[in-house]
């Protein structure tokens, strides 16, 4: 048998192997899909930087700096996003959020230390994906835009944190985004 055969066979059995492994693969549902959204933004690392990722090691000293344009602190989204995120999970889990002035400026505020605000962080996205793995289709087909909408948010908020750790010096381009 030639070189060029052998090759060729190789290559042919590599690309049937690798079909058969894709054709056995269970197709996606709602419920894959939704986890892999939201786990993929808070700390599963695909395309993009997740938020654990985003602000683990930043100080609290550094999650209180903002720069000089107004703009929020790492501290200020990260309660932002506990905020909306809690909020939307106790709707889901078919309780009454609390009272809400409508003021979104008062959802970046928040008096716990910043090492407390980044467990609550962790804690409310894990709580998400715990709840969607024990969801029905039924519920997931209601809330389905919601949840993706989450999943949206919670990763735009998490650029503007890499965002002003690249301002500020503090973040290492190993993690991404470079």
């Amino acid at each position: 048998m030639s070189i060029k055969r052998s090759v060729f066979l190789v290559f042919l059995a590599t690309g049937l192997l690798s079909y058969g492994q894709q054709a056995t693969k269970a197709p996606p549902t709602l419920k894959s899909i939704l986890l892999e959204q939201l786990r993929t933004t808070h700390n599963e690392k695909d395309w993009f930087v997740p938020v654990n990722v985003a602000v683990e090691g930043v100080t609290a000293e550094q999650a209180k700096w903002k720069d000089k344009s107004g703009n929020h602190s790492i501290e200020e989204l990260a309660n932002h996003l506990i905020f909306w995120d809690e909020r939307a999970l106790e709707k889901f889990k078919g309780g009454q959020a609390a009272q809400f002035n409508g003021n979104n400026d008062e959802t970046f505020q928040n008096q716990e230390s910043w090492d407390a605000t980044v467990r609550k962080l962790d804690s409310v996205l894990a709580e998400w994906e715990k709840a969607i793995e024990a969801a029905d289709d039924a519920k997931l087909s209601k809330w389905y835009s919601t949840i993706a909408h989450i999943g949206a948010h919670n990763a735009y908020h998490t650029g503007q944190i890499v965002y002003i750790r690249r301002l500020q010096g503090s973040w290492n381009p190993e993690k991404g985004v470079h």
